[in-house]
């Protein structure tokens, strides 16, 4: 195929142009077009139209001959797209008319009989479909590497000790590797609504026609097992003018961006001097253009930034769908660059962070002096008197009066002397040490889900169980 026979259309086709008696304005022409955009969906276009066509000349309604001309035109188109010889017209409008014309000028007749029995209203509802699907899959392999980046750094530093925190106050200490683990969950929550979205958009378009199906003998079933769908969509108004499955991912994209945000802010924090509990690699830093002792953590502050992007594609999305009537609409036009952008910036925010995570290293002394500061302990103190048979309330007021002693001196739980703590109560004894240290504090939450080194150390063999049971 060659760029003459690409242009052989005119400038003012139009499929439509029977029922008009003048042209179209060429401001609304530029204004209405969406090729500048949906041209990256020519892949699946393609895809779907040879598909098409392969069901058209199953039921007889094209004879094989048309079909294999369809079909190696199309392969043609592909490989002039891919090459970049392909020249695309504004006044053509969208992708499909784009390709039709290419694959009309270049086989003649045969090109005029592909868009039989289907309208461009299905058709880009099916091609939007098979790129979403392609992109989820993609999007599931990143959040497991990831995943996969998070357990090694667990595994890691299964014994380095953190101050947990709630209200960013000191807590309790946890495992450093506890707390990547948390980030797993939350990952791993994440790629299984995105199955689960799949799941829903999995489903067949092509054949609904315009809103109401076509005269033609079609065979959906035919078209949806060439094109890996599950089944044709039930009911042709609600195929051509659906477009759930684009807000459902991008809700998901949403939760997972705010995931992102959190793991970006405590990297934030954590990096910054007054913390200093980790170093990101300088290659996911910048420095100041005034001050030269900065090391920004730019890369974290711009994901953090980026969720707001995807929030507002979510919102976009909404209120593109909630004035509609049924069927299609010109306003969907208004899907695609929302979802183009949230999954662009998605896989970018995905891979910059395992990335990312694959080199951080971690301050073990400035952790575990973090975690000897707030009477991080003081829990398991209560704890301890509770197991002597003192009532937790009354344990509470007890270990409350020994902090408040240790915050007028300045001192931690365990700087305390035996004879200070039995003045709180005498049930306690000499063992209490044991219980006051960090690594008794760990290794006392010592079941599931707790952050005993034997526990987390457990939770890693799961959770790389169930990445390799889903296929990474």
């Amino acid at each position: 195929m060659n760029d003459q026979n690409l242009n052989a259309p005119p400038a003012s086709f139009k499929p439509w142009a029977g029922r008009f008696n003048e042209p179209t304005d060429a401001f609304v022409e530029a204004f209405t077009a969406s090729v500048d955009f949906d041209r990256r969906l020519y892949a699946y276009d393609i895809q779907g139209s040879i598909a098409h066509a392969t069901m058209l000349a199953r039921q007889g309604i094209l004879s094989e001959a048309e079909q294999a001309a369809i079909v190696a035109g199309l392969e043609r188109v592909r490989a002039c797209i891919e090459a970049g010889d392909f020249t695309w017209s504004i006044p053509l409008e969208d992708v499909h008319m784009n390709v039709e014309a290419a694959l009309t000028a270049d086989i003649g007749e045969a090109g005029k009989k592909l868009h039989t029995g289907r309208s461009r209203n299905d058709q880009v509802a099916t091609d939007v479909r098979l790129w979403l699907r392609a992109e989820i899959d993609l999007l599931a392999a990143a959040i497991a590497r990831l995943q996969a980046a998070l357990l090694a750094l667990a595994e890691r530093e299964v014994e380095t000790v953190m101050p947990g925190f709630t209200h960013l106050q000191v807590a309790q200490p946890i495992s450093f590797g506890h707390h990547m683990l948390a980030w797993f969950e939350m990952l791993e929550r994440d790629r299984e609504r995105l199955a689960d979205g799949r799941r829903r958009l999995n489903v067949l378009p092509l054949g609904a026609a315009a809103l109401a199906g076509t005269t033609y003998p079609i065979d959906r079933h035919l078209t949806a097992e060439l094109l890996g769908f599950d089944r044709p969509a039930e009911n042709s108004l609600d195929a051509v003018s659906d477009r759930d499955f684009a807000i459902e991912f991008t809700a998901a994209a949403s939760i997972l961006m705010m995931h992102l945000s959190r793991f970006s802010e405590e990297l934030i924090l954590w990096s910054s001097a007054q913390f200093g509990f980790v170093d990101l690699s300088d290659s996911f830093c910048t420095g100041s253009s005034i001050m030269p002792q900065k090391k920004n953590p730019d890369v974290p502050e711009l994901v953090r930034g980026k969720t707001g992007r995807i929030f507002g594609h979510l919102m976009a999305l909404l209120t593109l769908m909630k004035g509609q009537p049924l069927a299609y609409n010109k306003d969907n036009q208004e899907d695609k660059e929302p979802l183009f952008d949230t999954v662009d910036n998605l896989k970018g925010c995905l891979k910059v962070f395992a990335d990312m995570m694959a080199r951080l290293t971690c301050n073990r002394e400035r952790m575990r002096g973090a975690a000897r500061q707030g009477f991080a302990t003081a829990t398991d103190l209560a704890d301890y008197l509770v197991r002597r048979g003192i009532p937790f309330r009354d344990a509470h007021e007890v270990v409350g009066k020994a902090v408040a002693l240790g915050v007028r001196e300045g001192r931690d739980l365990s700087e305390l002397s035996l004879a200070e703590l039995q003045s709180f109560s005498p049930l306690i004894g000499a063992d209490v040490f044991g219980f006051l240290t960090l690594e008794g504090s760990l290794a006392a939450r010592d079941h599931i889900g707790g952050t005993a080194p034997r526990q987390v150390r457990a939770a890693l063999v799961r959770a790389q169980a169930r990445l390799r049971e889903a296929g990474f």
